[in-house]
């Protein structure tokens, strides 16, 4: 069977924009491959909000998000990218991240450059390592997987520390160490984003498209033609979920019964249909002495 990784890398070398909607537990990712898209994403701040029910600010430990990470691996078939945060700690830590989820099956790593522990992307507060020290946990991720076709995504949060400028910096430093995609995270404006895509044309460039947040959401077609290779929706499955919930608890509460949200909601059939249940009766009368 071929690698995910290498279906991934065949998918940065197409001619089409790679559009990863963020899964944060198996059902969602399901329900983002039976939507057509061709690859995964795993969101850290949805992963945190799912499984612990706390922000994302580096609470989640690095064997909850593989737990995660394998389950998602297991319920689909298509490539999937997975965000490690700083790779849990130091180079030695990343270390053995990579080899943990390489092991599952992943097929390509996000690795950002803030301090452990980190804070999501489009939020403020945020810190950095050293570009030096960022260069060092990339030779030490090269180092550590055991196939060359994981790809790995380094992100730099630069641009709302410092400056657009050492983001630029520290990007060329880090395609120079070994990095496979580049994801200079929330450029503030469609000129940052162009500027971006000039400079860095022809390497693989990740955008992150977060409602809310401070990078202007453009239509699929035009990230394209500006030159990116993956688009990632980390909080739009997970977002419009939270809001559906809000929805259905809100109508119980005020109304003592949910007959008036019914056309909001999949049917009873198709929601255990969503999760493959002809796929397992069909094993059962296979398998099973009944």
């Amino acid at each position: 069977m071929v690698q995910r990784s290498t279906r991934l890398r065949k998918l940065l070398r197409g001619d089409k924009i790679i559009v990863a909607p963020g899964a944060f537990d198996a059902l969602s990712a399901t329900l983002i491959e039976q939507s057509g898209f061709p690859a995964i994403y795993i969101t850290g701040a949805g992963v945190a909000s799912s499984r612990l029910g706390v922000p994302d600010i580096g609470l989640v430990t690095m064997t909850e998000v593989l737990e995660t990470a394998k389950n998602i691996i297991n319920a689909t078939t298509v490539p999937v990218i997975c965000d490690i945060d700083t790779g849990h700690g130091n180079a030695l830590n990343l270390m053995r991240t990579v080899r943990e989820f390489e092991n599952i099956g992943i097929a390509g790593l996000q690795v950002e450059d803030q301090i452990t522990p980190k804070r999501c992307g489009h939020t403020d507060g945020k810190q950095l390592i050293s570009k030096e020290e960022m260069v060092k946990k990339i030779e030490a991720f090269q180092n550590a997987k055991q196939s060359e076709e994981l790809v790995l995504i380094a992100r730099t949060d630069a641009i709302a520390v410092n400056s657009f400028e050492d983001a630029i910096d520290r990007a060329k430093a880090y395609i120079e160490a070994g990095a496979d995609v580049l994801f200079i995270e929330a450029p503030r404006s469609i000129s940052e984003m162009k500027r971006i895509a000039e400079i860095f044309q022809g390497t693989p460039l990740l955008i992150n498209n977060v409602e809310g947040g401070k990078t202007p959401l453009l239509p699929v077609e035009e990230l394209d033609r500006m030159g990116f290779r993956i688009a990632i929706y980390p909080t739009s499955a997970w977002m419009s979920a939270l809001k559906a919930m809000q929805g259905v608890l809100r109508e119980l509460k005020e109304r003592g019964s949910t007959s008036g949200y019914l056309d909001r909601m999949v049917s009873f059939e198709e929601m255990f249909e969503i999760v493959g249940l002809s796929k397992y009766r069909a094993l059962e009368n296979k398998y099973l002495t009944l």
